[in-house]
């Protein structure tokens, strides 16, 4: 039996975006204007530019419609705060499909306030109102596994913040998407770049998303329905699993590695590869399969989780 990604069974080209940005409405340093010109410039299809949504900034939902031409369009979007994390600071909640008129949270500024929404009710309240909604920068923000668990409305984790990988060395939110799909929470993966250019944070994660036309509402479809993947550089062209072994088609990198739950993760290496078969045997039997490719220059791209099996027990773990 094969189960292939569904970007690349999904109808429709890929096209690349960032999902999360920021300009001079909030903490960014070039105007809406500038960021959307040099992202076109760069070679991208579209951008949602998500500036911070706290009072301090008028909880701006920037329009960004007068940017879209023929070859570029925009998504409207921002990053949602409201209650407190673990360690008692401000979640910070990616909303790209916003509505222009979605309602303000009780946020005046970067500090949780008494009354104000839980972030898994403004989570809610945003993908109710269309948005494709992430978790952002785990690693950075210092979310634990019981934070995460509470944002139900979440369609994805942000695994790759170029900002944070710049700015402070704290990139990573795999870790816990891992253990978020190892629960059964059917979640995807998205790479951004979470760009203020106050700093080299631009053009460094980005998605691809497969959709049939380069507009607002055909790329959210995308997006919720997972016909994306991430990279930093490679191109992933085709991804199932088949008798028993990952199968990766993409540009040419030195590794191709499947990953699962636990300690599941096997890899193959070579030199120029452009098709990876990896057998699955070291996977512990994970309900879900992930790909990631690494090239000559350490650039990484990576697959969403294929689902091939129920959620059940770690069988390593059965007692």
């Amino acid at each position: 039996m094969t189960h292939r990604d569904p970007a690349f069974a999904a109808r429709g080209r890929f096209w690349r975006g960032n999902l999360h940005t920021h300009s001079t409405r909030s903490d960014g340093v070039l105007s809406p204007e500038e960021v959307c010109r040099r992202y076109k410039a760069e070679g991208y299809d579209f951008l949602a530019l998500t500036d911070h949504f706290i009072g301090a900034y008028g909880y701006p939902i920037v329009d960004t419609v007068p940017m879209r031409d023929k070859g570029f369009t925009t998504i409207l979007g921002a990053e949602l705060h409201s209650g407190a994390m673990a360690n008692g600071e401000l979640w910070h909640i990616l909303a790209v499909g916003l509505p222009a008129d979605f309602a303000p949270s009780n946020s005046p500024w970067f500090v949780p306030v008494e009354g104000q929404e839980t972030a898994a009710e403004i989570a809610a309240r945003a993908a109710a109102a269309g948005a494709f909604v992430a978790i952002a920068h785990p690693q950075w923000s210092g979310l634990t596994l019981e934070d995460a668990r509470t944002i139900t409305a979440a369609h994805a984790v942000e695994v790759y913040n170029h900002g944070c990988a710049m700015g402070c060395d704290r990139p990573d939110g795999f870790a816990i998407a891992d253990l978020l799909l190892s629960e059964g929470r059917k979640l995807t993966l998205i790479a951004t770049d979470d760009a203020h250019f106050s700093e080299p944070d631009h053009f460094g994660g980005w998605v691809m998303v497969k959709a049939e036309a380069n507009e607002p509402e055909a790329l959210l479809d995308a997006l919720k329905a997972g016909h994306f993947y991430s990279s930093q550089g490679p191109e992933l062209r085709d991804v199932r699993v088949e008798d028993g072994k990952l199968i990766v088609e993409c540009s040419a990198v030195s590794s191709i590695v499947a990953l699962g739950w636990g300690t599941g993760a096997k890899a193959i290496h070579g030199h120029s590869m452009t098709r990876g078969e990896v057998v699955l045997e070291r996977l512990n039997n994970s309900p879900w399969i992930r790909a990631a490719v690494i090239d000559a220059a350490g650039k990484r791209a990576w697959s969403n989780p294929i689902w091939v099996g129920e959620h059940g027990k770690n069988p390593r773990l059965a007692g």
